[in-house]
């Protein structure tokens, strides 16, 4: 068994397929390249961001939504009944006429009293707006950190303000500390969320963020494996941009800060624009399509590795159409769904 995994691992990690002509893994493993050994240590920091969530949750997140007017608590819980509570089970709580009858007939008692059990049910059932309003401020508060920061790793490199860079000279790239722990951290942070998101609040995306969460965490594998740190630093800190509004508008949405969280949200949906269907298409896939043909010997991995770059600005594609979605129904109705 082992003999077979070994034989797996020597074959998927085949340096004709991950390198360029130009290199070798011994030549990424010297000293100021990247080692690859060191992505491991992001499960290792996915262990810490989680344990920082929960301690910022518990002492932070969780009083200012309290100091902000969020209930505390989960409505009281409906009085126990086996009859309602398996009902509830297979229809979770949606009944038609027939069985709301027949539940009334069956238990005796009028109509009202069985649609209040199954609407307080339901309510037990559902996130409360205090755990939404935390899990947007973790993401907010990691957002606005990594921007800042990835703006000053970046300020001073010349591919922040020419893509060109990412492929000049490569793959003779050394890698910063500072670039190091960027990578690190960001790396952590999705395959944080990549388990959180089963217990966090589930959404109507809940499978599209699954498969960017997924994307993402390879397009960071794959891009710190081929030695593309630059580029892929790039598409870090554009990421990063229009995510701190987008939870800053659903946490003013949340308090029912309305006319705050419709000035936030419509901040969001032009940094959106700019950063995802504007800058992410022109400063990464089109250099990473077009002009790094004539720069960089082309090998498989960097096809696979644009693949999914185009794969994840497929992703932003749908989510643009569902931005425009809810612009409509905030215009329609006089601001933001808070659920």
């Amino acid at each position: 068994m082992l003999k077979t995994f070994e034989k797996f691992r020597l074959a998927f990690w085949n340096e004709d397929i991950w390198t360029p002509p130009n290199a070798t893994w011994q030549l990424y493993e010297q000293n100021d390249y990247r080692h690859f050994n060191d992505l491991y240590y992001s499960a290792y920091t996915a262990i810490i961001l989680i344990i920082i969530r929960i301690i910022f949750n518990r002492f932070i997140f969780i009083p200012l939504g309290i100091w902000l007017g969020l209930p505390p608590k989960r409505p009281n819980p409906p009085t126990a009944n086996k009859t309602l509570e398996e009902t509830y089970r297979q229809t979770r709580g949606k009944l038609s006429n027939e069985q709301l009858l027949g539940l009334c007939k069956q238990l005796d008692c009028n109509e009202r009293k069985i649609q209040r059990w199954m609407r307080l049910r339901s309510a037990q059932s559902k996130p409360t707006i205090l755990s939404k309003f935390t899990e947007s401020a973790w993401r907010c508060l990691f957002y606005c950190t990594m921007f800042i920061y990835g703006l000053i790793v970046l300020w001073n490199k010349p591919w922040m303000w020419d893509s060109v860079y990412c492929f000049l000279d490569y793959p003779h790239h050394f890698v910063s500390t500072e670039e190091w722990w960027y990578y690190n951290i960001e790396s952590a942070f999705y395959l944080s969320l990549l388990f959180s998101q089963f217990v966090d609040v589930q959404r109507k995306d809940f499978w599209v963020m699954f498969v960017h969460h997924v994307v993402t965490l390879c397009l960071l594998s794959f891009s710190w494996a081929c030695n593309l740190i630059r580029i892929g630093t790039l598409v870090l800190v554009i990421h990063d941009f229009a995510d701190i509004p987008l939870e800053g508008a659903k946490m003013m949405a949340y308090v029912k800060k309305q006319h705050i969280a419709d000035i936030v949200f419509n901040v969001f949906a032009l940094c959106w624009i700019i950063s995802r269907i504007g800058l992410l298409p022109y400063r990464i896939i089109y250099y990473s399509s077009y002009i790094a043909v004539g720069l960089v010997p082309m090998f498989p991995a960097y096809y696979i590795f644009n693949s999914l770059l185009i794969a994840l600005q497929i992703l932003h594609i749908i989510w643009t159409y569902f931005i425009i979605r809810v612009a409509i129904q905030a215009w329609n109705n006089n601001g933001l769904d808070s659920n």
